[in-house]
C-alpha cells in the first residue's frame, strides 16, 4: 500500500522579537500555536554577525512547568543556574533541560569564527511532572547521531527514533522527534510521520516543496495529521530544516512568561514561589 503524504496546514512566517537583556531573535512558533501544535510552546531562531544583537544574552531568568532545548548550529552558549551548574554548550551540540518545579539560570551567547545561530524549542511537561526536580543535559555534537542516506541527505537526530537510530534524548510521554535534515539539490525524501503525533517543519535554509505547498526560507508547516510521513522536494541549492513531532498531551496550558502550568492557581503559585526564593 502506498503511504499517504500529510499536506500542509497553514505556513507561518516568524516576527522579529526582542527578549532578555534585547537579544534580537525570530519567534516562529508562539501562543498562538500551542494549542494545535501541543505539546510545542515555542520555537525562537537566533542568527546574526552582529555581536550588538546578542552580546547582553539572558541574564539569570526563571522557568517552571516545561522543558527548554537549546541547539546551536554556530557559536556558542553559556549557561549556569542556581543549582551550581555551568557548562559552555558547542556548535553542533544540544543542551536539554527540564525546568520541572522551578530553575533560575543564564544564557549568553558567543560568537565563534564571526558566526552565532541557533534554535531554542519549548516543550510542555506532562501536568504530573511539572513539579518534578529540574534537571539539565549538555550534550555535544559527536553524541548526536548523524548519517547520510543513499542519495546523500544529510539527517542528525536530536531527540527520539528515526531509521533504526536512536537520538540523544528520549522521553516516553510526549515521545519527541527533532531531526535536523540538509537536503541535497533537486533531492526528494520521505520522512515518516506517527499520525498520534503532532508535527511542523522549519525551513531555515532555501526552499522546499513539502507535499504540494513550497516553502519559503525561514517559514513554518504546520502539517495536518492525516497521512503516514511527509514528502520533501529541494530546489536547486542545498536546503536545511528542522523537523519536530510529538505525541500531544491533550491538558489544558496556562502560561505567564516564564512558568507554563494547567491553571491559573498553579501560576500564581509559581510566582509567589520564585519572589519568594524557593526556586
Amino acid at each position: 500500500m502506498r503511504a499517504l503524504s500529510r499536506k500542509v496546514e497553514q505556513l507561518v512566517n516568524g516576527r522579529e522579537v526582542s527578549d532578555g537583556a534585547g537579544v534580537r531573535l525570530q519567534r516562529v512558533l508562539n501562543q498562538s500555536l500551542q494549542r494545535r501544535l501541543d505539546p510545542f510552546l515555542m520555537l525562537d531562531e537566533f542568527r546574526s554577525d552582529n555581536p550588538d544583537d546578542y552580546i547582553a544574552g539572558f541574564p539569570s531568568h526563571p522557568h517552571r512547568g516545561f522543558e527548554t532545548v537549546t541547539y546551536m548550529l554556530d557559536g556558542r552558549m553559556r549557561h549556569r543556574d542556581n543549582a551550581g551548574n555551568e557548562g559552555l554548550l558547542g556548535a553542533g551540540g544540544m543542551q536539554w533541560m527540564t525546568a520541572g518545579r522551578g530553575i533560575v539560570h543564564s544564557e549568553i551567547p558567543e560568537q565563534q569564527d564571526g558566526l552565532m545561530h541557533g534554535f531554542q524549542l519549548w516543550i510542555n511537561l506532562p501536568a504530573a511532572d511539572k513539579m518534578a526536580a529540574p534537571s539539565y543535559r549538555d550534550i555535544p555534537a559527536v553524541d548526536i547521531p548523524q548519517w547520510q542516506d543513499a542519495d546523500g541527505n544529510t539527517l542528525k537526530l536530536l531527540a527520539g527514533r528515526f531509521d533504526g537510530r536512536q537520538g540523544a534524548i528520549e522521553r516516553p510521554v510526549t515521545d519527541p522527534l527533532y531531526l535536523d535534515i540538509a537536503l541535497r539539490p533537486g533531492n526528494r525524501l520521505w520522512l515518516p510521520l506517527p499520525s498520534s503525533h503532532h508535527a511542523f517543519l522549519y525551513l531555515y535554509q532555501g526552499a522546499v516543496q513539502a507535499a504540494d505547498s513550497v516553502m519559503g526560507e525561514r517559514q513554518l508547516a504546520v502539517l495536518d495529521n492525516d497521512g503516514d510521513g511527509i514528502e520533501l522536494l529541494n530546489g536547486s541549492a542545498e536546503s536545511r530544516l528542522l523537523v519536530l513531532a510529538a505525541r500531544p498531551l491533550n491538558e489544558p496550558i496556562a502560561q505567564w512568561g516564564p512558568f507554563v502550568m494547567n491553571t491559573r492557581q498553579e501560576i500564581e503559585q509559581a510566582m509567589e514561589d520564585y519572589s519568594e526564593g524557593r526556586f
